[in-house]
């Protein structure tokens, strides 16, 4: 699979990364990082999510099943 503009950026620039994945950590360890993270879980679990190279997506209709390049593109099912 190709890389995206961003991990491309990423890639090219190691500090920028490094910056990236500390805030990232930070936000995790935040109230709303956790609950986000939990509500994911429980959803996945809801839906019936089990290693079928799916994503649960974040519709306006409710948790959906998504491949993962609709989900992360944010076109086809979230039109």
């Amino acid at each position: 699979m190709e890389k995206g503009r961003t991990q491309r950026y990423y890639d090219a620039n190691p500090a920028a990364n490094k910056k990236r994945l500390a805030q990232q950590a930070r936000y995790q360890k935040t109230k709303k990082g956790k609950k986000l993270k939990h509500d994911a879980y429980v959803g996945s679990l809801k839906i019936g999510k089990k290693g079928d190279g799916k994503d649960v997506s974040h519709t306006s209709k409710g948790l959906r099943l998504a491949s993962p390049k609709a989900n992360r593109s944010k076109k086809g099912i979230h039109a």
